[in-house]
């Protein structure tokens, strides 16, 4: 069982950057694929970036050069973590609802594709003008 919460998004002005961030918790304590993914009303849900349970990430191609990925180990508890996205050089065209998503299947790959992912947040509002 995993439950996630998203936090830090807001209205920033183009070019300006944002640090979403999403706190895991787990039943297990194990290491799990996460990802970060957007969705714009009206439009199909968008991978952002992912990173598998070894570290490794992936950037879509809306996400290279401007987005960073990152899990950190929760330093009071190992069954709680927090993947972050650093986000710069935002422009309109990134203004979305970010969600957070776990994938916990044993061989799990750290994929950009939605449906690999079993648990998802409630998501965080990012809005860019």
């Amino acid at each position: 069982q995993v439950q996630l919460v998203e936090s830090g998004g807001g209205l920033v002005q183009p070019g300006g950057s944002l640090r979403l961030s999403c706190a895991a918790s787990t039943s297990t304590g194990s290491y799990y694929c996460m990802g970060w993914f957007r969705q714009v009303p009206g439009k199909e849900r968008e991978a952002v970036a992912a990173v598998d349970a070894d570290g490794r990430t992936t950037y879509a191609d809306v996400a290279k050069d401007r987005f960073v990925i990152a899990k950190a180990i929760d330093a009071y508890s190992h069954n709680r973590y927090n993947l972050i996205l650093l986000m710069n050089n935002l422009r309109p065209e990134d203004t979305a609802m970010y969600y957070c998503a776990a994938d916990t299947g044993r061989y799990c790959t750290g994929s950009l594709l939605d449906y690999q992912y079993d648990y998802w947040g409630q998501g965080t509002q990012v809005t860019v003008s």
